[in-house]
């Protein structure tokens, strides 16, 4: 524990949710003092350049690790009632799901890539009341009528307003970083090339290399907190995290669609794919396809795929590669079961590595590394934005009180693995 005239200079490297989170309650601990503790946020690109800015947003009372969830999730809360989180980065709570449905062959609306549609929709599938009734038996939610009725087979509610939320991550990430700066955390942009730790005994200084400059500098530091994310091996190699590669596009419907987050289950028919008009080219499918949508303020919905490991994590999250045929499958399998969603407009097509970690106790792993001042908070997979809160306010207790305080975290003993 920090006694009153100990003198901090920690330094938090990655700027993405998880040492976003981290500076911001480091200067909330009231032990923090700024006119003699120095707080330095390292990012190698940009402030959430990674999947802090390109995931979902899911939050949920439901996710995991359950020892940090319930912590984190209400944090999240208190977050957004404190800095008006509905605004500023799309906090609100929602209805969850599960559905199941089937797929229809392409049938995309005459429109040129890269060409704004006329403001004219009109869909092809109209709701009728057999349709309608067909909805009602599946167990859709009257408000959930963004998904055509005839692909509908069946539906369940995983969590309500009461247990689920979201924020816009890119919004989120930045906004902490940017209270963490009025704080008093000087944010660089530079890559570390190396941790001094003295020989094991404990953490001495931390170089990097400036962005802008390419020049070399070294900082002064007590405390280190290594939350690169999927590229946290290459600053602290006896890590065990690696990355997943995962696409994802967002879409601006043809009307405003309802606000949940839906889990889905589709299946194709037998020729999907034939008539694909983004890549001109057909590509094989398996008949089962689960992309996950999540409806956000303002008319936008987001949508994901699955993950893949076909190339290795790049330098930087600016050198990610986005594969347009992975973006193009999740496109057209979201336009498979939705008119909304077929007949919007796609706005970006991108791609991000998730961190996980390689242990068989899973992860994320938060806490001491067993070298002294050297702390680890990564591995989150896709609950990074979920957990950032409750993983901030431990990584503020370890440094300032030495143990976490907030949460029994002793299964995400990052020494347990190392």
């Amino acid at each position: 524990m920090a006694s009153d005239s100990d003198q901090k200079d920690i330094v938090v490297v990655g700027g993405g949710i998880i040492g976003c989170t981290s500076a911001y309650f480091l200067t909330r601990h009231p032990a923090y003092d700024s006119s003699k503790h120095k707080i330095t946020l390292l990012e190698a690109s940009k402030i959430a350049g990674g999947a802090s800015g390109k995931a979902g947003g899911l939050l949920a009372l439901w996710a995991y690790p359950s020892n940090i969830v319930p912590l984190s999730y209400r944090l999240h809360a208190q977050l957004a009632k404190e800095h008006d989180g509905e605004s500023k980065w799309g906090y609100r709570r929602i209805h969850c799901g599960q559905l199941a449905a089937k797929g229809r062959p392409n049938e995309k609306k005459e429109k040129l890539e890269g060409k704004p549609s006329s403001g004219e929709s009109v869909s092809l599938n109209k709701r009728d009341g057999k349709a309608l009734g067909k909805v009602t038996a599946a167990g859709l939610p009257k408000d959930l009528n963004w998904f055509a009725p005839e692909s509908v087979r069946s539906y369940y509610e995983m969590g309500d307003p009461d247990t689920t939320a979201q924020v816009h991550p890119y919004q989120f990430t930045t906004a902490m970083a940017e209270l963490a700066a009025q704080k008093g955390v000087n944010i660089i942009l530079g890559s570390v090339t190396s941790i001094d730790t003295t020989n094991g005994s404990g953490v001495k200084s931390v170089t990097y290399k400036d962005k802008a400059t390419q020049a070399s500098h070294t900082i002064a530091a007590t405390d280190v907190v290594v939350s690169a994310g999927p590229w946290t091996q290459r600053v602290y190699p006896p890590a065990p995290i690696s990355g997943m590669r995962a696409h994802s596009v967002t879409i601006t419907p043809s009307k405003p669609i309802s606000a949940h987050a839906i889990f889905t289950e589709i299946s194709l028919p037998p020729d999907f794919g034939n008539k694909d008009t983004f890549l001109k080219s057909k590509r094989a499918h398996q008949k089962i396809v689960t992309p996950e949508i999540y409806a956000r303020p303002n008319n936008e919905a987001y949508a994901c795929g699955e993950g893949d490991h076909l190339v290795p994590l790049p330098k930087t999250t600016e050198d990610v590669e986005t594969d347009l045929a992975r973006c193009q499958d999740i496109i057209d399998y979201v336009s498979s079961v939705s008119d909304e969603l077929r007949d919007g407009d796609v706005t970006v097509r991108q791609a991000c590595y998730l961190p996980n970690v390689e242990a068989v106790s899973g992860g994320p792993l938060i806490g001491p590394t067993g070298v002294k001042g050297l702390l680890l908070a990564a591995g989150h997979t896709c609950w990074g934005i979920q957990n950032g809160p409750g993983t901030g306010k431990l990584i503020s207790e370890f440094v300032f009180d030495g143990k976490a305080k907030s949460a029994a975290i002793g299964s995400l003993d990052p020494r347990k693995v190392m």
